[in-house]
This record gives structure tokens, C-alpha cells and sequence, in this order.
């Protein structure tokens, strides 16, 4: 634990000017970033006196080695370096959101040539419009159904959209006249996007020119005598208004606004806002906020506008959190810097936006509502965090004691090999921290040189730790980039537990590749999963973990994990390596054709279902190429050897290209994870 007065700056040192500052540890990684309007007495602060601080900031500043500061012109300037700099670093100890649940939206593909309604969750995607979030999946579907009848897009697949037009019949919903059905060419390209853009309006609040557009158009076909398109007209404006009548008016004067509301403790705080837009509510959304140093609702508000608003896009007006910036945002308590933030605001929506806390009438009843909702979640929330952190933390502290570690082990990675009688060799790492999973650290890897599992662990774990034994050498060298600017680096970060999938010959090939390097402060055990036996280097016995361990659970998760991360990457080369071995022996396909091939269509699956004006259209193929590219292709190999991969996908990192394999018998052909054994004769072993 540093003492603050070791690297306090000198006094006078510090400008008065507004600007961002950075504190480090003693690895110079940034972990606090904030913004000042005087640095000089904001700095200060932490300084005075450290007995006196909030808890978690006294650690904040006992942590760090060092501090170092930006001055900037304006406090906006300052506003949007310090979410640059959150966004890069990945501070720890700053306020941080996460969302409390996975929200779906309602996502239109205008970057599709026939762009498609469908239920998306997750990052947003550039060229896709949102509405939403909604609550629940079911809410957009039972939307779209209603909708369909109206605006009658195409929610199908791709893959469903291809085939259709494939054998030149439509889906049931072409039929019952719920897709206008492009597939099969009943409306052109243009015509669809027609409907589409008709569907997005009516979603963004332009509902009543489209009721008095369909109002013209019954009345017409009435004076007409076209009964029947009247009467389809008369049941389409019902269909609307029946989905109007779904989305409660709570305010009447066409408000297009966001309200704001926060539940917390000393801990943590929970985060609701309502979308509002054209008077009514379109959306939902919910956050929890880690509270790493004691805030007040003001601050949260200043971070929550800086969070989910900071970053939007120009052209689309969306942040990157996926909130577009609306005319009004509704809080319970204006930030100390408010006017500031109103001119960040207007910047990014490029218009007028007003900040402010409501007082009476409709919106300050929305609020309370928001408020309650926001209790509710924190409710939940908290008996959530109980339980999961009552289990996290005894598995970590049963696992410490088990292994006999120095200390809980907070940072685990685990590693496996997935291969086919020596084929294919891959691997997988995956990382949990505090006992959850940390998907942005996971990495993949190809093995060349290991033949059996455990001269592929060997190779795994030796590349791995190299890097991070390079790391650490950059970091030391003080003229190195990455100690200079602080940059976040990849693996900068060593294990506190390494778990390997296997048992005694596993562990002992990774202990040999950690001791080459000379890494000594990683502890080491594998898994063995016919008797979940864990093995430790050098003991002739293994530890068995009582089958009701918290321990035993978050090792046998973290294991489970990696191997269905490694069996991911294995299914999806052996796929590409099939692929390529079909199109080697058809004629007249030389290796330029099959790369463009093989990068127009990425797997065999897509280049199956591709017809041969689909083939003809990559550059150097004919129709007599494409008919016996088609005619190759067309009796699979191996069907159990594809699969779509599938789950999460960490970076792959080139330096660290290598494959953990887990070994044991399983059925021929498939994948599969074991411990204690390498791979057999007519045995497959991941």
C-alpha cells in the first residue's frame, strides 16, 4: 500500500486551469480517471487528508504510484477527454455501467438490400435502426405481428430469404399476406424499402399522417366501389390503433424526452430510464453502477450523461451505448456543472436539449414512476448480489485453502486443447475474474508443433506467459511506448490461478513451460473430468474437492467454459479445412479462384446453398466453373465435422496463436474434452 505523500505533486505545480488527470499504479496502469474545473483544488483534495476520505477513494489513492494531468481550453473539451480516456483504460476504480439485464430492441437492417425487422440484443450495429429497448422479446414480436399486417417486411433469416428464392416459393407469412414477399420478386427492392421506411416512421411517432393517409385511402376505394380494398384498408387502421393503444400517452403534449431515476446504496445504485417519445413511453432501460468511491446523485447524473450520450455518432445521433440524445432528459438532481452539460448535449444532438428536475404535473408523476421501477430493480438486484457474492466468495476462499495459495485467487485463467487424432490442433484461454466470466480477455490459438495434448499445453502455456513476460520487460524499460503512455496492453495482466484441462501429465507440461520462462508467481492445478480429481505439479496424489465445493463448482464452470470455447474454434477451421480440401480437386479452380471463393462464402455451409449465378459472381468464375464447383460440394465429407461456430469470441491474437486440448476418449469425429490422457488410436481427444 503506497503512501499518497511519496508522489504528491509539488506544491504551485498544479494549474488552476480545468483539465483531466490520471492516477496510476505502481505497473503504470491507469485506474482513475476524472475531469476537474480546477485541477490545483481538485487534486489537492486527495491529498489533504487521506484518514478523511471515503473509503473506496482512500484505496484509490494508497493504490496508485503516480498522477499526471491534461489541461484542456474548455470543461466540454474536458468532458469528452475524460470519456475518451474512460473508454480506453478501463479505469477501475471509475463509476462504471453495465446493464442489469440483457434489453432486446426491435432492429430494422437498413444496411441490407431488403432490409429486415427482427429482434436484436447486444452492441449496435452502424446501418441498423433501433426502436426500444422493450422489456421483454415477446413485446417486439407481438408488435411486429401486429404491424405486419400493415407494413408487411420481411422478418425472415437469410439464410431462410436465399432459399426461398432458391425454389421460387415464399414463406407461410407471403402467403397469408403478412411478408410482401421479395424473395420470390413480388415487390422490387425499391418497393420494400417503401415499406420499410413506412414502418419506421410510424415507429419514430409519425402515426397520425399515416391514420389520415390510410383514412383518404378507404374513403377512395369506397367512392370507387372497391369494396374489398376498403375493407382491407378499414382492418389495417385497426391494426394501428390497436398498437397505439398498446404504448400509454403519459404525456399529452407530444414530449419527446428521457426520464431519469436512480435507487442506491453505499455500494451500488441502480439506473431506469423510460424512452418517451412523441408523448408516449417506447422504451425501457435499467444499469447498475458500480459505486467504487462515494457519489452523490449528482454525480451519477453527470456520468450517466456521459456514458450512455457520450460518443454518438454524427450521422446517426446515437451514442455509443446506443442512446439517441432527445429534446429533453429528466433527472432527479441537476450535476454541480450543469450548464456544461447542456452545451455537451446540444453538441451532440445538434439542437436545443433541456436538462432539469420536474417539479409538478405529468412529468414529475412520470418520474415517481421511474423512481419505483428503479426500487424494484435494486430490490432484486440486491438479493442477486447477496447470493452470488456470498457463493463467489466462499469458492474463492475454499479454493485458496485448498491449493494452499497465498492469496484468493481473483484472476483465473483456464486453458484447452481441442483436436482430431493430432488434426486441427486449437485451444482456448478464458478468463474469470472475482468467479465471473471476463469475455474481452478470452483468446483462441493454433497450434503447429503439438502433436498430443500435452506437447500442445506445453506450447499453449509457453506462449501465453512469453508475452507476458515481454509485457513485463516493456514495462520496465521506462523508454518503452506502453509504460510512457499508459496504453492498456493485452496481457499485461498474469494470472493469480492457471487451470489446465487434465490431469498429472498436463500440469506437469505446463509447470515445465512456466519454470523456462521463469515465471514463479503463478500457481498451477488441473482439472480431470472423469473423477473432477484436481492435480497439483509434482504431487503423486490429487486433491479431491467435496462434490458440494463451492471450489469445485467454479473450477468445473470455468473448465466447462474454455472447452466449449475451444470446441467453437475447432468446429470452425475444421469446416474452413474441409472446404478447402472439396475445392482441390475441382478442375480449373486454381489457389487465386478458391481464395475468392472461400472469401466471398467463409464456409462451406453458405457456399452449398449458393446457387450458380450466386458462384458466377465472383470474379474469375464461369458457369462451367461454378456446375462443378456445385457438383464437389454437393456430397459432404463429414457432416458431423461442421457446425456453425457458436458463443462468445474472444480476439484472436496473432502473437498468440495456439490450441489447449483436452484429452479422454469420446465418440469418433466429435470434439470432445477429457483429462489424464492423450489422444488414442481412433479416439478423439479436446
Amino acid at each position: 500500500m503506497a503512501d499518497p505523500s511519496t508522489y504528491r505533486p509539488a506544491v504551485g505545480s498544479i494549474p488552476e486551469s480545468p483539465g483531466v488527470y490520471r492516477f496510476r499504479d505502481v505497473g503504470s496502469r491507469v485506474i482513475y480517471v476524472g475531469k476537474a474545473k480546477s485541477l490545483r483544488q481538485r487534486l489537492n483534495s486527495y491529498f489533504a487528508d487521506v484518514a478523511g476520505l471515503h473509503p473506496r477513494t482512500r484505496q484509490m489513492v494508497t493504490t496508485a504510484s503516480s498522477v499526471e494531468w491534461t489541461v484542456v481550453g474548455t470543461e466540454v473539451e474536458a468532458l469528452q477527454l475524460e470519456y475518451n480516456w474512460i473508454k480506453e483504460f478501463d479505469p477501475r476504480f471509475n463509476v462504471r455501467y453495465r446493464d442489469d439485464k440483457s434489453y432486446p430492441s426491435l432492429a430494422v437492417t437498413l444496411n441490407e438490400e431488403y432490409p429486415r425487422l427482427q429482434v436484436m440484443r447486444g452492441p449496435k450495429k452502424k446501418g441498423v435502426r433501433y426502436f426500444g429497448p422493450y422489456a421483454h422479446a415477446w413485446a417486439i414480436r407481438e408488435t411486429l405481428d401486429t404491424l405486419t399486417r400493415v407494413f408487411p417486411a420481411r422478418t425472415c433469416s437469410n439464410g431462410v430469404f436465399k432459399r426461398a428464392g432458391q425454389i421460387g416459393r415464399p414463406c407461410l407469412l407471403g402467403y397469408i399476406g403478412k411478408c410482401a414477399a421479395p424473395c420470390v420478386g413480388r415487390v422490387s427492392a425499391e418497393e420494400h424499402r417503401g415499406i420499410v421506411d413506412d414502418f419506421c416512421d410510424f415507429m419514430a411517432g409519425r402515426t397520425e399522417q399515416m391514420m389520415k393517409r390510410l383514412e383518404r385511402e378507404m374513403a377512395a376505394a369506397s367512392e370507387n366501389l372497391e369494396f374489398e380494398k376498403a375493407a382491407r384498408l378499414r382492418d389495417d387502421l385497426g391494426a394501428l390503433r390497436r398498437a397505439m393503444e398498446k404504448q400509454a400517452v403519459v404525456l399529452g403534449d407530444g414530449t419527446d424526452a428521457d426520464v431519469v431515476a436512480f435507487a442506491q446504496d453505499e455500494l451500488e445504485a441502480a439506473v431506469q430510464v423510460f424512452h418517451v417519445r412523441g408523448g408516449r413511453v417506447r422504451g425501457q432501460r435499467g444499469w447498475i453502477v458500480d459505486k467504487v468511491e462515494e457519489v452523490t446523485t449528482g454525480q451519477l447524473v453527470e456520468q450517466f450523461l456521459l456514458q450512455v450520450y457520450g460518443g454518438v455518432d454524427e450521422q446517426t445521433g446515437v451514442g455509443e451505448a446506443g442512446e439517441a440524445v432527445p429534446r429533453e432528459v429528466l433527472v432527479p438532481e441537476l450535476p454541480d456543472d450543469a450548464d456544461v452539460y447542456v452545451e455537451l448535449l446540444e453538441e451532440l444532438r445538434g439542437g436545443k436539449v433541456s436538462l432539469r428536475v420536474p417539479q409538478r404535473g405529468d412529468k414529475r408523476s412520470l418520474m415517481e414512476t421511474v423512481e419505483r421501477n428503479a426500487k424494484e430493480s435494486f430490490a432484486r438486484h440486491r438479493v442477486k448480489r447477496s447470493s452470488d457474492l456470498t457463493a463467489r466468495s466462499l469458492a474463492l476462499s475454499e479454493l485458496q485453502e485448498a491449493l494452499e495459495l497465498p492469496d484468493a485467487p481473483l484472476r483465473i485463467e483456464c486453458i484447452d486443447v481441442s483436436h482430431v487424432q493430432g488434426t486441427n490442433v486449437v485451444a482456448s484461454m478464458v478468463v474469470f475474474e472475482d468467479g465471473l466470466a471476463k469475455k474481452s480477455d478470452y483468446r483462441r490459438f493454433s497450434v503447429t508443433n503439438g502433436t498430443d495434448d500435452t506437447a500442445a499445453m506445453a506450447e499453449v502455456v509457453r506462449r501465453r506467459f512469453a508475452r507476458h513476460v515481454k509485457d513485463e520487460q516493456d514495462r520496465r524499460d521506462e523508454q518503452g511506448v506502453a509504460a510512457e503512455e499508459g496504453r492498456p496492453r493485452r496481457f499485461a495482466y498474469p494470472p493469480n490461478l492457471l487451470v489446465v484441462d487434465g490431469g498429472a501429465p498436463q500440469v506437469a507440461a505446463a509447470a515445465r513451460s512456466l519454470e523456462e520462462l521463469g515465471v514463479v508467481d503463478v500457481a498451477i492445478c488441473g482439472l480431470a473430468k472423469r473423477m473432477e480429481e484436481v492435480w497439483l505439479p509434482g504431487d503423486p496424489d490429487p486433491v479431491i474437492l467435496p462434490r458440494t465445493s463451492e471450489a469445485l463448482y467454479l473450477l468445473q464452470r470455468v473448465r466447462d467454459e474454455a472447452h466449449r470455447f475451444a470446441i467453437t474454434y475447432h468446429r470452425q477451421k475444421r469446416s474452413t479445412t474441409m472446404l478447402v480440401s472439396l475445392l482441390d480437386d475441382v478442375p480449373g479452380l486454381g489457389e487465386t479462384r478458391r481464395k475468392a471463393l472461400m472469401k466471398e462464402f467463409g464456409s462451406l455451409k453458405r457456399l452449398r446453398a449458393a446457387t450458380v449465378e450466386e458462384l458466377m459472381a465472383v470474379p474469375g468464375i464461369g458457369r462451367r466453373t461454378a456446375e462443378a464447383v456445385q457438383a464437389a460440394i454437393a456430397e459432404p465429407a463429414d457432416p458431423a465435422g461442421v457446425a456453425d461456430p457458436g458463443g462468445a469470441a474472444g480476439p484472436a491474437d496473432p502473437a498468440l496463436e495456439t490450441t489447449t486440448a483436452p484429452s479422454g476418449p469420446a465418440e469418433r469425429g466429435t470434439p470432445r474434452s477429457g483429462a489424464g490422457r492423450t489422444a488414442e488410436v481412433g479416439r478423439v481427444a479436446s
